[in-house]
C-alpha cells in the first residue's frame, strides 16, 4: 500500500509539529526543567505521534476500500490489524 503524499500531507504537518514540540522537551530537560513539566510535555508529544499513526492506517484503510473493486475482500485483514496494534 502506497500513500500518497498529497493524502497524508496533514499528517506529515503533525509529525513536524511533534518533531518541533520534542525539540523543546529536550531542551527543557537540558535546562534541568521541573519532571512533571517534563513529562506532561513528553505525554502530549507521544500523543500527537500516536495520532498521526492512525491517522496513517485510516488512510491507507480508505485507498484499500477505495482502490479495489471487493471492498474488505480485498484488503489483508491481518496485516492492517497488525500494524494498527503495533502502535498500541
Amino acid at each position: 500500500m502506497e500513500l500518497e503524499p498529497t493524502d497524508i500531507k496533514p499528517i506529515i504537518t503533525r509529525m513536524k509539529r511533534a518533531n518541533g514540540h520534542l525539540a523543546s522537551v529536550i531542551r527543557m530537560m537540558e535546562e534541568g526543567s521541573d519532571c512533571e513539566a517534563v513529562l506532561t510535555q513528553l505525554a502530549a508529544v507521544n500523543k500527537a505521534l500516536s495520532r498521526a499513526g492512525y491517522a496513517i492506517v485510516a488512510t491507507g484503510l480508505q485507498q484499500c476500500l477505495t482502490e479495489t473493486d471487493e471492498g474488505l475482500d480485498g484488503v489483508d485483514v491481518k496485516k492492517m490489524e497488525k500494524l494498527f496494534l503495533a502502535l498500541a
